[in-house]
């Protein structure tokens, strides 16, 4: 694959990361401007974590089968996430924890 390619896949597996992650903050995205009349719904924010996570995962796999790294973008604990697929609320819950030499060390 070449240096473009790379550089191109590596840029839409961050917008992709960041759009989950504005949606799990529940920041505007484009799901916002493309379903206006949902925005009332009480689902509404689930919907759109599940949009922007089925992306995340496309993006991964499409990376894997490039065979394209990409589990540096994110943390251990969220590649992990990433590689089982599925949204828990677990994951949604501990997304952010920072991972320190403390926790890695004292985990289980």
């Amino acid at each position: 694959m070449g240096n473009m390619s790379a550089e191109f896949m590596k840029d839409k597996l961050s917008d992709a990361k960041i759009h989950f992650e504005r949606a799990l903050d529940c920041k505007h995205t484009e799901f916002d401007d493309l379903y206006p009349y949902m925005i009332e719904h009480p689902q509404f924010f689930w919907y759109k974590r599940y949009v922007a996570w089925s992306e995340l995962l496309t993006i991964v796999k499409l990376c894997d089968e490039l065979e394209m790294e990409w589990r540096s973008v994110f943390t251990a604990r969220q590649a992990e996430y990433i590689e089982k697929r599925v949204m828990s609320s677990r994951v949604l819950d501990e997304w952010y924890e920072t991972e320190t030499n403390d926790t890695k060390e004292h985990v289980g």
